[in-house]
């Protein structure tokens, strides 16, 4: 099998940054996340690029009434309350007109329209597999509000992203058992290791940002089928770090970081997984579409070389399986 080129968004708005900013604190960022997924899938089409949007289930709702419909009678109890993202409920707005940033009907519809591209799952309520409190149980409630609240949009989802990145291997039967075939695993580093956010390893992961130090993070797909028990890992290769203007001249080597990973992995016949959230583009938009824009002309130019091809998370794992 040829090299394969995928990439998966977390699509969440407030929800994904709920425990550690108000709205107030992020709201460029979050109000021109919309445009910013609008511009990427018109970039993303002109070049042929398939993009997987792993969306909070709170979005697909259009008001309040109809989020409480879904909402689970068996919610995750952490230790911590400021994980909670029911707390919140009672003081976002009553629909997506008044509360842009905690409803995305309007974006989910067009995505789920583009058949380019596919609408996986970041849980129901933005779940933290990881934190204490929690469990399958909990989990399992939360899973099955997203796929329903998903179905009833008339979207099928069948791949997952776990809120940051946190994998709870123990999970991956109930995803499993629940019609999802595949998850974003985290990079094969110590430093990659959800929740080690100390000083020393976010450093070393930013410096990896600009530099190979742990490697190009790239994958054979063999490897992936043999190590597969429940759902099949599609390991993420590159964090897309927004554009930072405090960093400007460091720029050129994140781009030239993600190319030559991408280009081993077409030469090498491998998967190359990027990521980012939708809202990090928020905040110098022109400036991180330049940079996208850059690294899919570089697509272009290894899908006509070595036949490196976009895949979705679930179109991959489709094709893979039927390998196996």
């Amino acid at each position: 099998m040829n090299g394969k080129f995928v990439i998966s968004l977390d699509f969440e708005l407030h929800w994904g940054i709920f425990d550690v900013k108000e709205v107030n604190d992020y709201k460029e960022n979050l109000n021109n996340t919309r445009e910013a997924i609008n511009m990427m899938l018109n970039l993303s089409d002109k070049y042929g690029i398939r993009l997987t949007f792993a969306t909070v289930g709170f979005l697909f709702s259009k008001s309040k009434k109809e989020l409480k419909q879904y909402i689970p009678e068996i919610k995750p109890s952490y230790s911590n309350e400021k994980f909670n993202p029911y707390r919140l409920i009672d003081m976002i707005g009553i629909n997506e007109i008044k509360d842009p940033y905690h409803y995305a009907n309007d974006i989910v519809k067009r995505i789920a329209s583009n058949k380019n591209h596919e609408i996986g799952t970041h849980t129901f309520c933005h779940y933290y597999c990881l934190e204490e409190g929690q469990d399958t149980t909990q989990f399992q409630a939360d899973l099955i509000a997203a796929i329903n609240i998903a179905r009833d949009s008339g979207i099928k989802i069948e791949s997952i992203v776990f809120p940051r990145n946190q994998v709870d291997h123990n999970y991956l039967k109930i995803c499993a058992n629940n019609g999802i075939k595949s998850y974003r695993g985290n990079e094969n580093s110590k430093v990659f290791i959800p929740k080690k956010m100390g000083y020393f390893p976010k450093a070393l992961r930013l410096l990896d940002s600009y530099f190979n130090i742990f490697g190009y993070h790239t994958y054979h797909f063999d490897e992936l089928l043999k190590d597969s028990k429940h759902c099949l890992n599609l390991p993420s290769s590159r964090f897309l770090r927004p554009h930072n203007k405090k960093l400007m001249c460091l720029e050129p080597l994140k781009l030239h970081r993600i190319k030559t990973a991408m280009t081993h992995a077409a030469k090498n016949n491998k998967l190359y997984h990027l990521w980012w959230h939708p809202h990090n583009f928020g905040d110098n938009l022109n400036e991180n579409l330049k940079t996208l824009n850059a690294i899919y002309e570089h697509f272009i130019k290894l899908n006509e070389k070595y036949n490196f091809e976009s895949e979705t998370m679930t179109s991959l794992t489709n094709k893979l399986l039927i390998k196996q």
